[in-house]
């Protein structure tokens, strides 16, 4: 789907056809559109088709009067998902006259943009367009790495209380989309090291203070995520080590009990076989027996106890 844009009257207006000064947003392009695009627009195939590929690390290119950036986003897919919080690619390619965004999938990210729920944005202005994306970009992340701990500590409490294996895959699926966020956010840390090599984000005073709020962000967002992954690594082997812990003293009751009940047992198989024992035609036969099985499983627990092997 191809959508094109041009800021009227600090809004944005859909327009019909390319046009100096506009936006196009290209998500999950078809062969036509992509053909279509490489005809209107001096760019080449490359800088269009790797937004495309899921697994593409962020990164940024110059190429003469072409500029290609390409940032790894948050992208939210479900609690029921496998794993709720992955990363995707944005590419955004920029020339003097045209400003491009292409996804596999619709984001948030530019979902905002469309909505006009972005201030100061002018599509004409293409270096502060890229880096309003990049800002929203980091206070996303920020935003998902909340919804990560608060529902982190939700599943910290329901593992006090319960230790379901479910609670740990939970745990789990988190860890993994915090690994996802930490590689993403290095990622894009090195492509803004570019970008600030290339001193072309910096061209006004407002763009190079935008600049800093952006790398300021970004830190803020790499530290959040290191933080939370160490809190939920340390949580998913302390609660394992709490499992087998759990488990073990499960075991040991079982084998304490079995233990106990292993003497009665074995008198009364001796007892019960079908040959000459002594006193068996005693009345007081049945409790002087009794009192013996019991006073030695007595004597045994008394051992465990007192050994505190159990």
């Amino acid at each position: 789907m191809i959508t094109l844009y041009k800021s009227t009257n600090r809004r944005l207006e859909q327009v019909q056809k390319p046009e100096p000064g506009c936006w196009i947003n290209v998500v999950d392009p078809s062969e036509e559109e992509l053909a279509w695009l490489l005809r209107e627009l001096p760019f080449t195939e490359e800088y269009l088709q790797d937004p495309l590929d899921i697994d593409e690390k962020a990164r940024a290119e110059r190429d003469e009067d072409v500029l290609f950036t390409l940032i790894r986003i948050p992208h939210f897919q479900g609690k029921k998902d496998e794993t709720p919080f992955i990363t995707i690619p944005l590419g955004v390619v920029m020339n003097n006259d045209y400003i491009v965004t292409i996804a596999k999938e619709e984001n948030v990210i530019i979902q905002e943009f469309e909505n006009n729920r972005v201030k100061n944005l002018n599509t004409a202005k293409h270096y502060r367009f890229l880096l309003l994306i990049l800002l929203k970009t980091a206070a996303k992340y920020l935003m998902h790495l909340r919804e990560i701990n608060k529902t982190v500590d939700k599943i910290e409490d329901a593992l006090q209380d319960s230790m379901r294996n479910q609670d740990i895959f939970d745990l789990l699926k988190y860890q993994k989309a915090l690994i996802f966020y930490t590689t993403a956010l290095k990622s894009n840390e090195l492509m803004m090291a570019r970008l600030n090599r290339l001193q072309l984000l910096r061209t006004y005073e407002e763009d190079e203070e935008l600049f800093q709020d952006v790398v300021t962000e970004f830190q803020q967002a790499i530290e959040m995520t290191n933080i939370s992954s160490n809190i939920v690594v340390q949580m998913t082997t302390a609660y394992a080590s709490i499992i087998n812990n759990n488990m073990n003293k499960i075991i040991k009751t079982l084998t304490l009990i079995t233990i106990v009940l292993y003497v009665p047992t074995l008198i009364a198989s001796f007892f019960g076989m079908n040959v000459e024992l002594p006193g068996q035609n005693s009345p007081n036969a049945f409790g002087v027996i009794l009192s013996i099985s019991l006073a030695l499983s007595a004597s045994i627990l008394f051992i465990f106890l007192r050994r505190r092997w159990f």
